[in-house]
């Protein structure tokens, strides 16, 4: 579908680009009606300037799943934190199972090597540990949630 510059609303538009830029996410995504808007921002190493904004593609909508908001996004973290990031793109998985209770909940205690989360990628399932001990201060994504390489998953402090 293409959609004609004058059906584009620029200043959505460019107000999600900041969004994107001031939160450093690396995707974002909406969808409205008949219309799905993605931007994506670049690596930093073939980064734009700071005064162009990210890509935009829009592109039909087909029906949207009725899934659980993702976390607001938030501010980068202190030093001191951890972010735990994902190391391939695929589905994140909370749980070891539909209906079991999540690998680990805000404010939860862990220890290196211990699973956080699981990304499904090509029907292998990949356990996403801690890096370091530390304290679950945020979980960065919804269960279901599509993620994508190098994403923040999970905040540890």
């Amino acid at each position: 579908m293409t959609i004609a510059a004058s059906d584009v609303d620029l200043p959505l538009l460019r107000e999600l680009a900041l969004l994107l830029r001031d939160t450093q996410l690396g995707e974002l995504e909406i969808a409205r009606a008949d219309c799905r808007l993605r931007l994506a921002r670049q690596p930093a190493s073939s980064a734009p300037s700071s005064s162009s904004l990210p890509a935009a593609i829009a592109t039909p909508a087909g029906p949207v799943a009725d899934t659980p908001p993702a976390a607001s996004p938030s501010l980068p973290a202190p030093a001191k934190t951890c972010q735990v990031t994902a190391p391939l793109v695929g589905v994140a998985y909370l749980a070891p199972a539909p209906g079991e209770g999540p690998f680990v909940k805000v404010g939860d205690t862990v220890k290196e090597g211990q699973t956080l989360l699981v990304v499904e990628a090509m029907k292998t399932l990949n356990h996403i540990t801690a890096p370091q001990d530390g304290r679950v201060a945020e979980v960065l994504v919804a269960d279901g949630q599509g993620v994508e390489f190098d994403q923040p998953l999970v905040v540890l402090d």
